[in-house]
């Protein structure tokens, strides 16, 4: 009972010290991209009503996309300064000697690299999508003056009309698309609802189109399968408020993967998005994981400026690995989920491998 209970207590020690190492971690990676960001930002200061101001807003915005893509770089680097600092203090000999065998850490290690796991997925399904969109339509309505971003969707206004759109997809379609037109007395003329849109170079083609044209003696209603609505919102002015398949959830991307299969379109792309976005929660207990196997037992030799280059470099290669992957399958047809388990699946023998051999030593 008693060593139960020291084993939880070593246990609670080991994670929050890689815990708060790996937040200090994410921290100054986002600050550092957000900086960049800031710079990337300044060439569009001045367009419109896109301020100074503006631009710290989107890039804040921007962060929780940010912290998701960077959370598994994070947890290596501050997984490896923690377990640097623990062996340069003795801490991690005495763990060993303590009667912790390898597994026993690694377990700890599962621990920690879960609890991280479980904040990237919450991070990719719920805050990294919403707050994304809300960057590029505060953006889009900043630059433009046409488009006002709403909580759940987004507003346009044109001469004679105002339009509401939920949603802007990958391919120029619309979803949940509510027009209304106006007289020149500011009279409501005519309402319009279309589930789903497509858009032109001057035009929209609705589909599935009800309106109600409304004249001093009476409210007509038609439905058409297909309408051509006259728009000077093109493509360009969208294209910013496009949601592209990495900033797009999990769930999200099932339903719009549904959506293209009913309409025979490829899925490819979406697929290893949707596959990525599954595993790449686990792919952040696999960093956990090398961080641990390039731990050594002593301090006395250890670098620690050339450890945190080497898990900067592992994390680029994982990556660029997984881009590279993501790639070959849309170009040759490879099995989405393999294109995204196998980078994950390599790096995590590789990090096995790696541990085996040094409980071996």
């Amino acid at each position: 009972m008693r060593q139960t209970h020291g084993m939880k207590l070593l246990t609670r020690y080991v994670v929050l010290r890689l815990g708060k190492a790996s937040l200090l971690a994410l921290m100054a990676l986002v600050s550092l991209y957000g900086f960049f960001d800031l710079l990337g930002e300044a060439g569009n200061i001045g367009k419109g009503t896109y301020t100074t101001a503006t631009a710290f807003q989107y890039v804040l915005l921007q962060m929780p996309a940010r912290a998701y893509l960077l959370m598994p770089l994070a947890v290596l680097t501050g997984a490896l300064f923690a377990f640097g600092r623990l062996a340069a203090d003795c801490e991690w000999a005495v763990v060993k000697t303590s009667g912790v065998d390898t597994w026993g850490i690694v377990r700890m290690v599962l621990v920690f690299g879960g609890a991280f796991a479980v904040a990237t997925a919450l991070l990719g399904e719920w805050a990294a999508p919403e707050m994304s969109r809300r960057a590029d339509a505060l953006k889009a309505a900043a630059k433009s003056g046409q488009v006002l971003a709403a909580q759940d969707g987004i507003w346009i206004k044109e001469n004679g009309s105002m339009v509401y759109v939920a949603s802007v997809l990958p391919d120029n379609g619309l979803t949940g698309v509510k027009i209304w037109r106006y007289g020149d007395d500011f009279r409501l003329q005519e309402a319009i609802s279309a589930p789903r849109a497509r858009v032109g170079e001057g035009q929209w083609l609705l589909f599935d189109s009800r309106s109600s044209r409304i004249t001093p003696e009476r409210v007509e209603t038609v439905v058409q399968p297909q309408r051509v609505w006259a728009s000077g919102v093109g493509r360009a002015l969208l294209a910013t408020l496009q949601v592209k398949p990495e900033q797009m959830s999990w769930t999200a991307l099932g339903r719009y993967i549904r959506h293209l299969e009913h309409n025979r379109q490829q899925t490819q792309m979406y697929r290893v998005a949707w596959w990525n976005k599954l595993v790449y929660p686990a792919a952040v207990v696999v960093m956990a994981l090398l961080a641990l196997a390039f731990t050594p037992v002593s301090g006395r030799h250890a670098n620690m400026g050339l450890k945190l280059f080497g898990g900067v470099c592992l994390g680029l290669l994982f990556y660029f690995s997984g881009r590279l992957f993501g790639f070959t399958s849309r170009l040759y047809g490879v099995p989405a989920w393999v294109a995204a388990l196998l980078p994950t699946a390599a790096f995590a023998v590789w990090a096995l491998v790696l541990i085996r051999r040094q409980e071996r030593r």
